[in-house]
């Protein structure tokens, strides 16, 4: 799990355990955390009073706070990050539950109806909202591509894609091409380009483009004017997100002005679309809190991504967000067990 660059602070065992304890109990019960009740229940033979000097000691260096109603304490972003990072006790998903996600997510089942499924299975597992980012059409191999002139200026590119995924263009032209010019267009691209991601066609045609200076090259120009338009890069990314619902229920997000914020975000995706990038660019599993999203409607929420992908090669990002007391040793081996069946089931078929 990629850890974020800040000073740690050095905890001595009891401490550790004593935070472990309270983190563990205010997720379970949303409730301040006093220090009788962690004499009761944390497994240490100190007294409370010496139990509330270390948590005076861990308040001070900003691990917890104290709610004036209350002479509990509860962690702050900073302690839900220090035990996240060093004191998570994480194990496997149950096989059972891997079972389901694989038989949920089945190879072959066509990308987008497997990324509203995934994106349904992390709330429903998590109780959160859950989010998969959808992939670029240019890291996908192309199967085949089929023209047809609309009019003079205009021609509709069909590109059916190796997952099964088809895609209508609609690209412009700068003369009228006929009927057999668009074929053999058409059967230059798929005899030669089958089976190669978009972005790297683009980068063999455009190379193809500067050696193609004869007359007799101008069918080759043809293809080449036709398929660089026909696999351009789609403008802006997508993701799906199910259960924001869920998140209105919960007493961490009671402010209802924050409430509004976050499904203006939800629905906007911007923002969260480029949260989700730095997480694709960064192997392995990411665990943003508070204000590490850099989201002011992501305050007091945290969330947890992984990014997902096939062959080597990342296609997107799955996560959840929620509120920062969520218990994080279940959440995140449900978001790596998602990413790793997502990214399994996309693997084209032979």
């Amino acid at each position: 799990m990629s850890r974020h660059h800040r000073d740690d602070i050095a905890l001595d065992p009891r401490a550790r355990q004593l935070l472990r304890a309270l983190v563990a109990r205010h997720i379970r019960s949303g409730e301040p955390v006093g220090s009788q009740t962690l004499a009761r229940h944390a497994g240490l033979d100190v007294s409370p009073a010496t139990i509330r000097n270390i948590l005076a000691s861990m308040e001070d260096a900003g691990l917890l706070a104290a709610p004036h109603s209350s002479a509990g304490r509860v962690p702050t972003a900073q302690g839900y990050r220090l035990f996240v990072d060093s004191l998570l006790q994480l194990k496997p998903l149950p096989v059972d539950e891997v079972e389901h996600l694989r038989h949920e997510l089945p190879a072959g089942a066509g990308t987008q109806a497997l990324l509203g499924t995934a994106s349904e299975l992390l709330t429903t597992m998590t109780r959160f909202a859950g989010m998969v980012s959808v992939p670029k059409r240019e890291s996908f191999a192309f199967r085949q591509i089929d023209f047809v002139a609309l009019d003079p200026q205009r021609v509709l590119a069909i590109l059916v894609f190796a997952d099964g995924e088809i895609q209508n263009r609609i690209v412009p032209v700068r003369r009228a091409l006929t009927p057999s010019e668009l074929e053999q267009a058409a059967n230059y691209l798929n005899t030669h380009f089958a089976g190669m991601p978009l972005e790297r066609i683009r980068a063999v045609l455009l190379g193809q483009l500067r050696d193609a200076r004869s007359e007799l090259d101008r069918l080759l120009a043809a293809s080449i004017d036709l398929a660089e338009q026909a696999f351009a890069p789609a403008a802006g990314g997508d993701m799906l997100v199910a259960g924001q619902t869920r998140l209105m229920g919960l007493q961490d997000l009671s402010d209802l002005d924050q409430l509004r914020a976050l499904f203006e975000a939800f629905s906007e995706k911007r923002e969260l679309l480029r949260l989700l990038e730095k997480i694709a660019k960064a192997p392995g599993m990411r665990v943003f809190i508070g204000e590490e999203t850099g989201l002011a409607p992501l305050e007091g929420m945290s969330l947890v991504g992984a990014p997902y992908g096939s062959e080597g090669r990342v296609l997107g990002v799955v996560g959840v967000i929620g509120p920062s007391r969520m218990a994080y040793e279940r959440v995140i081996p449900v978001v790596e067990a998602t990413a790793a069946a997502l990214g399994a089931a996309l693997i084209p078929e032979p």
